[in-house]
């Protein structure tokens, strides 16, 4: 599987390795101005569809991205867990 669209990864489930915490599902990307994927964005912990307005979402920056398979999406967030309100 080298490509996906955007609807497929949305159709994932987001688990991170270092703690086997669900994160949800992908609710957005972080691309640069020239196209690269920076990272994802999920809604964090259960309680998404209290954070449905974005503001305590979750970026997985590209490189902790461990494996994208055909129903989950494996991330290791041991060391950079950032909120997107702050």
């Amino acid at each position: 599987m080298n490509e996906l669209t955007f609807c497929e990864l949305r159709e994932k489930e987001i688990v991170n390795l270092s703690d086997g915490k669900r994160l949800g599902r992908l609710v957005d990307l972080a691309l640069s101005c020239n196209g690269r994927v920076l990272g994802l964005m999920a809604p964090g912990e259960r309680g998404a569809i209290k954070r449905l307005g974005g503001k305590d979402a979750v970026f997985i920056p590209w490189q902790n991205i461990r494996k994208i398979g055909d129903d989950v999406i494996l991330v290791d967030l041991a060391v950079s867990v950032l909120p997107m309100g702050v």
